[in-house]
């Protein structure tokens, strides 16, 4: 079970942690996806960061272990 986090004495939800832990790894991915141009050989490129964004918080979330 995930337990709430408290930050100075507001809790948040596990999944705002989580969110963040994702962005965190999204954004060296989309720096690399950017250094190879790929987003000029994708059709619609905030789509594909939305998407690879959306597959690395399920991978966090799924391997999430409560500390």
């Amino acid at each position: 079970m995930y337990e709430e986090l408290d930050l100075f004495g507001v809790y948040l939800a596990p999944f705002v942690a989580m969110m963040l832990v994702a962005w965190v790894i999204t954004q060296p991915l989309n720096a690399i996806s950017n250094r190879f141009s790929l987003p000029c050989r994708i059709w619609h490129p905030g789509l594909f960061n939305i998407c690879v964004y959306l597959v690395v918080l399920a991978a966090t979330v799924l391997f999430w272990r409560p500390f």
